[in-house]
């Protein structure tokens, strides 16, 4: 169990990460999150004690990652895949951070072979692609065999096989009962991987917990209805106590369709069914993680593109608003 209390950083006044708590449980690939210069990457540094956190800590099984005897075999980190010498192979990268850390050389080769970089093992780093670098930065987490792995964007100039590749590694590690830590940007791969989320924003803690509790939850559900007399439809919903949206006509919706979110398609059938209205689909659909993610994080960007983001709240009858007072 890793757990981090009440973690703060500050850089002169500017504060970096703000009294955070969390814990990480063994066996589970848990995603960290967080817009740019949400304090993810400085909240990993201090929890490897690369820097010094103003206060609070961060425990490995109850103890500080600079009381472990042996780190490397405990704790995994990629946190910069371009850390190492231009001038060194990566079979001499990888044999000098072993031979620091009492790891034989056997080993060097099978996290080579592991990570899909043995036939370049002789290969000069200052040649390695991004991808490379960061296939060879995992190889370097992974010497120690270690009970914990945390990333820091690892699958950033990774090809889709390298990208599938991490996220085998991820779940596999977690299947063994270890804990895997992964900060990222791309919440399609997160959807797929993580177990559990963290989510941060300025430096704060917006939310967590398992992933299906932000993309299943009633809040994160919408019910599509459509069918020939889309006014009947929308009234029945809105006097039962719901808040249907009519969406316009669109291909394949030549006379629109209604949504009702945070409703159940159970709950909407069996009420059209009791009016005896005629529908021609009832689905129902949740959130991804990305809008999920954009709704906890909106008050936490600090930049953004300006944009339209007013739904259609146009109603079959007046053009303007619902039939359940208005749009929300």
């Amino acid at each position: 169990m890793i757990t981090v209390e009440h973690l703060t950083k500050k850089y002169g006044k500017k504060v970096a990460v703000d009294d955070l708590s969390f814990t990480l449980r063994p066996g589970a690939v848990t995603g960290f999150l967080g817009p740019n210069g949400s304090g993810k990457s400085t909240t990993m540094r201090c929890m490897l004690g690369l820097d010094q956190p103003t206060s609070g800590n961060v425990l490995f099984d109850g103890k500080p990652y600079r009381e472990m005897k042996a780190p490397l075999c405990e704790v995994g980190a990629l946190l910069d895949g371009k850390a190492f010498h231009p001038g060194r192979t990566a079979r001499q990268h990888l044999r000098i951070i072993a031979a620091g850390n009492g790891i034989s050389r056997k080993r060097v080769d099978e996290v080579l072979e592991m990570t899909g970089i043995a036939s370049a093992a002789k290969k000069k780093l200052k040649g390695f692609s991004l991808g490379m670098g960061q296939r060879l930065g995992i190889a370097s987490a992974l010497l120690g065999d270690p009970k914990v792995l945390m990333f820091d964007e690892p699958v950033n100039g990774l090809d889709p096989d390298g990208v599938r590749w991490v996220r085998e590694l991820a779940r596999s590690f977690a299947a063994e009962g270890r804990t895997v830590f992964i900060s990222s940007h791309l919440m399609s791969e997160m959807s797929v991987t993580a177990d559990d989320l963290v989510i941060i924003g300025k430096g704060k803690l917006i939310a967590q917990g398992p992933i299906s509790a932000f993309t299943q939850s009633r809040a994160h559900t919408s019910v599509k209805v459509e069918g020939p007399n889309p006014t009947q439809i929308l009234q029945a919903i809105a006097q039962a106590g719901y808040e249907p949206e009519f969406r316009q006509p669109a291909e394949g919706y030549p006379q629109g369709w209604i949504e009702i979110r945070g409703a159940q398609r159970s709950e909407i059938g069996k009420l059209l069914y009791a009016r005896n209205l005629e529908i021609h689909e009832l689905s129902e659909s949740h959130s991804s993680l990305e809008d999920v993610f954009m709704e906890l994080t909106e008050n936490s960007m600090d930049y953004r593109v300006a944009g339209n983001t007013e739904k259609n709240g146009n109603t079959p009858e007046t053009g303007n608003g619902t039939a359940a007072e208005g749009t929300r």
